[in-house]
C-alpha cells in the first residue's frame, strides 16, 4: 500500500472525504461520547484518509497515536475464519463435514424444543452440525450470557441458562476443555435452519488447533501474522507494547464515559489460558488494514499468499439457507450488523441489496467488534475501511452506517 498525499489519487474528492474528521470530532469527541478514534480509508491500494483523533486514555490525558493498540474483540472472528479456511485449502476437511468428525463428543448433541432445566424437552437434530455451520453462525450454538458481560442488553433463554449452569465461561478454560463443555449443552435450533450470533467462531479456533496439531496462537502467527507483517497483533499486550494500549470505556446512565478496562491493569497484559478465536485479539489499525488489504487483493499481500482467490470469493458469498437475509434467518436481537438486506458467509456479513440496507456499498463484506470497531472490504469499489475506538457496547452508535455515507459520497471517479 502507498500513502497518497492527495486522496484524489484514490478517486476521492478531498474536501468531501475530510468530512470524516469534522463528523468524528464534532459529533463524538468534542461532546465526550468517545475518548478518541482512528479511521482509515484506502482505495486501489492507496491510503486516502488516515486520522488519529482524541485520546486513547482520558484518565492519563494520553493522545491517540497512529500506533495505538486496540481490543479487536469480534474483529478477531474474520481472522480465525481465514485461518480455518487455510486448512480447508490443504485438504484437511470439507465445509459439509460434521463437526463431530473432529470433536467426537459432539455426536450426542440434542436440540432444545421447550422447557427449562431438568424439564427441558430435547430432540435429535435434523442433520449433523457442519464446519460450514460454525463459520456461518448457523450451528445452533448461542453466546450464553457472555453478551451481557460486555454490556449488551439481551434476555437469556433456557439454553443460555444451561450454558451458565454447566460453566461455559471461557476465561479459565483451554480450547479443549471449552469444546468438552459445549458437548453437554443443547443446541438452540436445528443446524442450518436459523442464524444466531454465538460462540461458534471460538469453536473454529479450537478446530484450527485440532486439525493443524499446533497451538492456535502459534498457527495464527505462522500462517497470518508473520506473512502479513501484523507485528502488533496478539492475544497478549506484551510489556514492550503496553504503553500504547488504549483504555476501554462504557457509558454511565448520564451518558458520560467510564473506564471499564484500564490499560495498566487489564487482563490483556497477561497471557490468557483461553485463546478466543471469537474475540481475544488485540492490535493496531495498521495491522488490521494489512489483513483487510490481503482480502481486497484476493488473498495475497506483498508477495505472501494466505488464501486462494476462489476460496476467498466463496467466503464472502451468502451461505444462508435458500439465499435468505438475516431478517428471515436471525434469532436474537444482537449481532455486529443490522439485519435488513444483509447475508452471511464464512466469517463475514455482506450487503446484498442497497435498497434493503438503506446504505451504499452493495457487495461489501465486513464485521465489527464489541468496543465499536469496524472494518469492511468492497471488491466492487476496490476499497477497504477500518475504524477503531474503544466503547462498549458496539450498538451504542451506528458508526458503520455514518462513515459509509461519507466515504461513498466522496468517491468521484
Amino acid at each position: 500500500m502507498t500513502f497518497a498525499l492527495d486522496p484524489s489519487v484514490a478517486g476521492f474528492d478531498p474536501k468531501r472525504l475530510e468530512r470524516l474528521t469534522a463528523h468524528l470530532e464534532r459529533r463524538y469527541i468534542e461532546p465526550g461520547k468517545i475518548a478518541g478514534c482512528q479511521a482509515l480509508v484506502a482505495r486501489h491500494g492507496t491510503v486516502a484518509y488516515f486520522r488519529s483523533l482524541g485520546q486513547r486514555d482520558l484518565e492519563r490525558s494520553t493522545p491517540m497515536t497512529d500506533d495505538t493498540i486496540f481490543r479487536y474483540y469480534s474483529m478477531t472472528k474474520p481472522i480465525t475464519s481465514v485461518a480455518l479456511m487455510t486448512l480447508l485449502e490443504q485438504g484437511h476437511f470439507q465445509l459439509n463435514d460434521p463437526v463431530s468428525r473432529f470433536i467426537p463428543s459432539w455426536k450426542g448433541h440434542q436440540v432444545w424444543v421447550s422447557g427449562e432445566g431438568a424439564d427441558m424437552k430435547l430432540e435429535a437434530p435434523n442433520r449433523p452440525m457442519t464446519v460450514r455451520d460454525l463459520l456461518c453462525h448457523t450451528s445452533g450454538l448461542t453466546y450464553g450470557s457472555l453478551l451481557a458481560a460486555v454490556g449488551v442488553d439481551v434476555a437469556p433463554d433456557p439454553v443460555d441458562v444451561e450454558y451458565d449452569r454447566i460453566g461455559v465461561r471461557r476465561t479459565d478454560e483451554t480450547l479443549e476443555s471449552f469444546v468438552g463443555l459445549l458437548a453437554q449443552v443443547p443446541l438452540r435450533y436445528h443446524p442450518g435452519e436459523r442464524w444466531m450470533y454465538s460462540l461458534a467462531t471460538d469453536v473454529c479456533g479450537a478446530l484450527v488447533e485440532i486439525i493443524s496439531g499446533k497451538p492456535f496462537d502459534q498457527y495464527l502467527q505462522e500462517t497470518i501474522f508473520d506473512p502479513l507483517g501484523m507485528v502488533d497483533t496478539a492475544f497478549t499486550v506484551t510489556p514492550d507494547r503496553a504503553a500504547r494500549f488504549a483504555a476501554n470505556y462504557g457509558r454511565r446512565r448520564d451518558k458520560s464515559l467510564v473506564c471499564i478496562d484500564d490499560p495498566t491493569t487489564s487482563t490483556y497484559l497477561q497471557t490468557p489460558k483461553f485463546l478466543s478465536g471469537g474475540g481475544g485479539l488485540t492490535g493496531t489499525t495498521a495491522d488490521y488494514v494489512r489483513f483487510a488489504e490481503m482480502l481486497r487483493q484476493g488473498g495475497t499481500l506483498d508477495g505472501e499468499r494466505i488464501l486462494g482467490p476462489r476460496t476467498l470469493g466463496l467466503m464472502h458469498r451468502n451461505h444462508l439457507l435458500n439465499g435468505q437475509d438475516l431478517t428471515q434467518m436471525a434469532m436474537g436481537a444482537f449481532a455486529e450488523t443490522a439485519y435488513s438486506g444483509v447475508g452471511f458467509g464464512l466469517g463475514f456479513a455482506m450487503s446484498l441489496d442497497e435498497v434493503a440496507t438503506g446504505s451504499l456499498g452493495v457487495g461489501d463484506y465486513y464485521w465489527g467488534g464489541a468496543a465499536s470497531t469496524i472494518f469492511w472490504v468492497d471488491p466492487i469499489e476496490d476499497l477497504v475501511a477500518v475504524f477503531m475506538t474503544q466503547l462498549i457496547p458496539s450498538s451504542t452508535f451506528d458508526f458503520r452506517g455514518q462513515l459509509k455515507s461519507i466515504v461513498y459520497s466522496s468517491i468521484v471517479d
